[in-house]
Parts: structure tokens; sequence; C-alpha cells
């Protein structure tokens, strides 16, 4: 079970850490390499709960690699394990979770994400996820004479699906990503409070 966190949080005040104390989990999607597990992690640690990453998940109940249980299983393999780690976690409480990035082509993937609590899509370019993952032998799926034409295809097919799926889109460039987590933090809170006065204006005019 993956529940490391990192020592670093965001300096947040009070009164957003009561605004956010309440929320459903928060389940962060998007393409490799796009900053999920980091994140992930910073989100935890401020949030104070448990993260998870399937990714993670997946090798340590498996004792293999993702690139060797692609090799063995196939990717239709992988994926199994991915729907059953996906459901199993989308099923806790108040947790942070990274998935991989296939993990939304299928759609009870989506509803079990959905579901869980809140649905955030960090958005970058291939470009800059090329730079990210150019040297990572852990991606089996760019290990090919052309990753960044694979990932272009990925972007192409899978953004519309993460964009309609999010609750929250964030894009990322090249800033820290504590401030892709501190953008995370802000947009989660001015959404609650818009929904809060939505329906503080609704019962007033009930």
């Amino acid at each position: 079970m993956s529940k490391k966190r990192i020592h670093s949080s965001l300096p947040i005040t009070a009164a957003q850490q009561a605004l956010l104390a309440d929320i459903p989990n928060i389940s962060l999607v998007g393409l490799m390499g796009s900053g999920k597990s980091t994140v992930g992690r910073i989100l935890a640690s401020t949030l104070k709960r448990p993260y998870f990453d399937s990714d993670e998940e997946i090798v340590s109940r498996t004792g293999a690699s993702v690139p060797t249980i692609f090799e063995i299983e196939g990717e239709a393999g992988f994926r199994e394990r991915e729907a059953k780690v996906i459901r199993e976690l989308s099923e806790k409480q108040q947790v942070i979770i990274s998935t991989g990035g296939g993990a939304v082509l299928r759609e009870d993937n989506r509803a079990a994400l959905k579901a869980g609590g809140l649905v955030v899509y960090l958005s970058t370019t291939p470009e800059r996820l090329l730079m990210r993952t150019r040297y990572d032998r852990n991606r089996p799926l760019l290990q090919n004479p052309d990753p960044l034409g694979t990932l272009k295809k990925m972007h192409e097919f899978r953004h519309p699906i993460y964009s309609q799926m999010a609750d929250i889109i964030v894009t990322t460039g090249s800033g820290q990503v504590a401030q892709v987590a501190m953008h995370i933090i802000e947009a989660i809170s001015k959404k609650i409070v818009k929904e809060q006065a939505f329906a503080q204006s609704a019962g007033v005019e009930s």
C-alpha cells in the first residue's frame, strides 16, 4: 500500500484548511509525466491525508515492475489489474489518488473516480511531457523510435476524455510542482465557496 508522503507541504491558511477538511477524495488524472505523483504527495502532505498511487499499488501487489507486467501480460492484463486497484482506491474516504495515464480509457474507472470525489486533470503539452519522460525506462508505451509521436497521439485521443471527466483542469508548464498543487487547492476552495453560495441563495429563494 502506497501511503508515502513527502515532507514539504504548502502554507495554506487555517480558513483554507477548514474549508477543505470535509471534501471527498481528490483524484489526479493526466498523461504520463504530467506530475500527478509529485503533486499528489504535496496535496496529501498539505491536507494531512493518505496518498495512493495506482501504479505503485499494482507494483506492490504483484512484486513486478510496470514494464515487466506489460511484457508478461500485455497492456490488456495490466489494465485489468489497474481497474481493480482504481475501484478499491476510489472506495476509500478522503484520500489523494494519482492514476496512471491510461486509467481513464475504461468507463468503469472514470465512473469510480467520479463517484469517489473530485477529479483534477493536469494538462501538459506532449513536448513538455517528452522532456520529463525521455530518460524514464519505466514507461513501456514510450519505448519506441518515436516517443513524441506516441505522446501526441495519446494527447489527441485522451485530452477530451480527461477534460470531460475533470471537475478542475490545471495547465502545468515550467513552474514548480508546489505552484501546481497550490493552484489545485485554490481552485477547489473557490469551487466549494461558489457551491455554498449557490446553495444558500437557492435556500433563500425557496
